[in-house]
């Protein structure tokens, strides 16, 4: 059984078939882990949902900023934007069941059998790893209770910026889900940063760090993330896989073979879309 890692989907559904057929992935034998996003901005969001579904227990799903946005969507407590390029979705006859499905997905996954953790946007440096997994199982008891609505109107926002374990409520919940699923840049106190989106070739390393740089940060496991597309899959440190390479802007999606770390990389198919 080999064990495949991809990148943000966003609904690149035509790639990731390539992407699987070029990799020779078997659903009844293989396992193919999803660093979130699966939806947002590119053309299928509907048909990569109902395949990952369908994929059963050889699916292992996290989710992305741009996943739970779709759920607060869906809530009415956002509207769709025609760039999201969810109306197919959200009109499906099945949607609500899909995205009943995709709100008990997780934001935090541990092999079983391998020493890696997967997440969308990256693991605080003012946290351990196991933290960071007690923290994900915070907010998905509310998401997959009966207070999820409430969680997902309040999780907009960027403050509070710096982790205190002493906080509660919404601020707690927002700031663990801004860490794993929107987080890029820190400053060097480990706190949180969000207005650059830009490569760290291009960003003041006297000022702002990638949250792996941060000298605080745990690595008793290989950690493996998404969301940064602007790292075209490269990640400075070791123990680090960065496998978000921008297939909905234009450019691939990439898969990791974790047995053989073998990266498979198929080019975006669509037009492409534009940044906003």
């Amino acid at each position: 059984m080999a064990t495949y890692i991809v990148g943000d989907v966003h609904g690149c559904f035509d790639e990731l078939q390539a992407l699987l057929e070029l990799a020779k992935f078997e659903k009844n034998k293989d396992q193919l882990w999803i660093t979130g996003d699966l939806v947002g901005r590119g053309p299928k969001s509907l048909q990569t949902l109902r395949f990952v579904k369908s994929l059963g227990d050889s699916a292992k799903v996290i989710l992305g900023n741009h996943d739970l946005h779709l759920l607060a969507i869906h809530q009415g407590i956002h509207r769709d934007k025609e760039s999201d390029k969810l109306s197919a979705l959200l009109n499906a006859p099945d949607c609500d069941e899909l995205l009943n499905w995709l709100r008990f997905q997780p934001l935090f996954r541990r092999h079983p059998e391998f020493n890696f953790v997967m997440v969308h946007a990256g693991i605080s440096p003012q946290w351990t790893i196991e933290q960071a997994q007690g923290y994900a199982q915070e907010v998905q008891d509310i998401l997959q209770g009966n207070e999820f609505k409430m969680l997902l109107k309040n999780m907009y926002g960027n403050h509070p910026a710096s982790w205190n374990d002493s906080s509660q409520g919404i601020e707690r919940l927002r700031f663990i889900i801004n860490a794993l699923t929107r987080m890029r840049y820190c400053l060097l106190d480990g706190s949180l940063e969000f207005h650059s989106k830009l490569s760290p070739k291009k960003t003041d390393s006297t000022v702002l760090k990638p949250w792996f740089e941060i000298n605080t940060m745990d690595q008793s496991s290989d950690i493996i993330f998404g969301h940064w597309a602007a790292l075209s899959g490269t990640a400075t440190r070791e123990g680090i896989y960065a496998l978000d390479t921008g297939c909905v802007w234009g450019n691939k999606l990439s898969m990791l073979r974790w047995q053989d770390k073998k990266i498979f990389s198929f080019a975006c198919q669509h037009q492409k879309v534009h940044r906003k």
